[in-house]
């Protein structure tokens, strides 16, 4: 039995408070983050915080009475065909809404938030949060150019303004218009609007230029294709420079300092002290007598980045799920020493942080950190003695 309603938040406004800290826009493309199951208009009185959803995860909060499980690793981020309940997903996603819990994911949106998952785990191996190391630009700019016949301009501006193009602060539809003559000559099976094939057509032209959000470029590429008259539209996109402080901007990873400098052994046992305990702890590269002062951090599967740490000039990369011949080849050409640790104890921390989130912004609400090891790794061993 659920308690007496308590509080008049719902499932939405919880992900609304969700969605502010983590912007879904900060996602990357290939993620699926937000409400995965739940009605949007269900009372929350308590929420549970977990990185995995697993079976034992999904029993435990519907134990509880929770209303709402929020999560970091999204339940469905690879296609499944099935959620029926003899399937392992699928079983978990009906003992939910069969118990009356809504389940919300924050993935690389939340990795790539400020503060995120990866402030988090900065400040846990001893530095402050610095720039990432692949910062990540919201309000990131591009410069178009269009070129469009001046019969058809101002219906291919009002679409892309209307798009979201044009906008500089208080001031929309802002673009540029510069006249011209245009020219070509359609051949093959081309189907010009204007002009005959094979016979060369020239005309006044206006190039019209305007700047738009970064991320809606694929959206006004869609919008430019569909309104321009013309079979192949003539256009350039240039991206324009961020502006924005590099240690504070969004992204993946963080750099930073060490308040002294420490052995690289001392350093790892510092992050194996600090990190969530795991069966097999941590394990590292390099001098264990290196002085380190420099740190970069990634939570999660950090491999791809380990070229860009090398060209940041760190003294030691922590992260996790390391593969052999990456982080080999790594080392063979000059790399920093590497920490690595548990993909889960890495970014488990992020809880807390959701935890004080929802203290903060919903106090009528009850939020418990579930505390079940999600870490697949359940044993180790080494050679006996």
């Amino acid at each position: 039995m659920r308690g007496p309603h308590v509080s008049d938040l719902t499932v939405g406004h919880i992900r609304t408070i969700m969605n502010q800290a983590y912007p879904p826009a900060l996602a990357e493309s290939w993620d699926k983050v937000g409400l995965i199951c739940g009605d949007p208009e269900e009372p929350v009185r308590r929420v549970a915080l977990a990185l995995d959803c697993t079976q034992e995860v999904a029993d435990r909060a519907v134990e509880l009475g929770v209303d709402m499980l929020i999560i970091h690793h999204p339940l469905l981020l690879r296609g499944v065909t099935s959620v029926a309940a003899d399937e392992p997903k699928g079983r978990v996603i009906h003992t939910l809404i069969r118990g009356g819990v809504a389940l919300f994911s924050a993935h690389t949106n939340a990795d790539s938030a400020r503060p995120g998952v990866n402030d988090k785990l900065a400040e846990l191996v001893g530095i402050t949060p610095g720039r990432p190391i692949a910062p990540r630009y919201l309000d990131a700019l591009d410069k178009w150019g269009v070129h469009v016949l001046e019969k058809d301009a101002h219906q291919v501006k009002r679409a892309l303004f209307d798009a979201g193009a044009g906008e500089i602060g208080e001031y929309t539809e802002c673009a540029f218009e510069i006249n011209g003559t245009g020219q070509f000559r359609p051949v093959g099976e081309a189907d010009p609007t204007e002009g005959e094939v094979g016979e060369l057509f020239r005309d006044s032209e206006l190039r019209v230029e305007f700047v738009a959000p970064r991320r809606l470029r694929s959206h006004l590429l869609t919008v430019l294709r569909a309104v321009h008259p013309y079979e192949e539209p003539a256009f350039d996109v240039v991206e324009l420079p961020a502006t924005d402080d590099l240690d504070t901007a969004y992204g993946l990873g963080r750099v930073g300092q060490l308040p002294e400098p420490m052995r690289l052994a001392d350093f790892v046992q510092q992050v194996a002290d600090q990190l969530p305990a795991t069966v097999w702890g941590v394990r590292a590269t390099g001098d264990p007598d290196q002085m380190v002062s420099t740190v970069a951090v990634s939570s999660g599967s950090g491999d791809s980045f380990l070229d860009d740490v090398r060209r940041l000039g760190v003294d030691v990369y922590v992260t996790s799920d390391l593969r052999h011949h990456p982080v080999d080849e790594y080392l063979r050409a000059g790399g920093p020493a590497v920490v690595d640790t548990a993909h889960w104890a890495s970014e488990f921390p992020w809880t807390s942080q959701v935890r004080d989130l929802l203290a903060a912004q919903a106090p009528e609400v009850s939020v418990e950190v579930l505390t079940i090891r999600t870490d697949p790794w359940t044993m180790s061993a080494t050679p006996g003695r």
